[in-house]
């Protein structure tokens, strides 16, 4: 086949312990999956209804790389949180079913350019300039998951210039993988190379240009790396 343009590069993740790469296909979010973030955020959990987004696969920033400053905002937030790669896809799961794709877990953060989404938001606009910008997923290697063991005691973490701002249990998530990944499956066609984005808990805060992050899902994979 001949492309008119040279097609871009694949976007990928390092696998720990491996010199294979995860190719990634799509990025899906869920928000307001931890109740005091959405305390926080002056909104309220809808158990029934699980809140989506996406980002770009290109968003995706891999192997410890800096991550540039956005334009257009001068409220850059983090958001620690669990990713989960997926290793086959489906539609209209079962939680039983949906947790058979799940290939590997990593922890990323879900940044946010705080102040356009508060316009967004006051405005009924959609997120996307506040969520979906160049370089708004820095991500960790993925560990296969059969290498992992998680539970509701799992911690999930996050530190800047060595000071702790998010840390929480698994157990406070509202909706668990199996859930997030069958729910997503009624509005998707989800596929392998997927990657989502579990949620954030409370502590969200500002970043700054030359700060230090990292992010931890304890004993699973841990991301280091620089705002510039």
């Amino acid at each position: 086949m001949t492309y008119t343009i040279a097609p871009p590069v694949l976007p990928s993740l390092p696998v720990s312990g491996s010199d294979q790469r995860f190719p990634i296909r799509r990025v899906f979010c869920i928000g307001r999956n931890y109740a005091e973030h959405a305390r926080e955020m002056g909104a309220s959990v809808d158990r029934s209804a699980p809140m989506f987004f996406c980002k770009p696969a290109d968003a995706v920033v891999s192997d410890g790389d800096d991550v540039p400053y956005p334009s257009a905002t001068t409220d850059l937030h983090h958001e620690v949180e669990m990713v989960v790669a997926l290793g086959s896809g489906g539609r209209d799961l079962t939680p039983e079913q949906a947790v058979t794709l799940v290939w590997g877990y990593g922890v990323g953060l879900d940044l946010t350019r705080r102040d356009l989404q508060a316009q967004a938001k006051a405005n009924g606009h959609p997120w996307d300039v506040a969520k979906a910008f160049d370089h708004s997923a820095p991500v960790s290697a993925l560990r296969p998951a059969t290498e992992v063991v998680l539970d509701a005691n799992s911690v999930l973490r996050l530190s800047v210039n060595g000071e702790l701002r998010q840390q929480t249990t698994l157990s406070e998530m509202v909706h668990s993988v199996p859930q997030i990944i069958a729910s997503l499956s009624a509005l998707f066609e989800l596929k392998p190379g997927d990657l989502i984005f579990t949620g954030t808990p409370a502590g969200v805060a500002a970043l700054q240009r030359g700060d230090r992050f990292h992010a931890e899902l304890v004993g699973v994979a841990e991301l280091k790396g620089r705002v510039v």
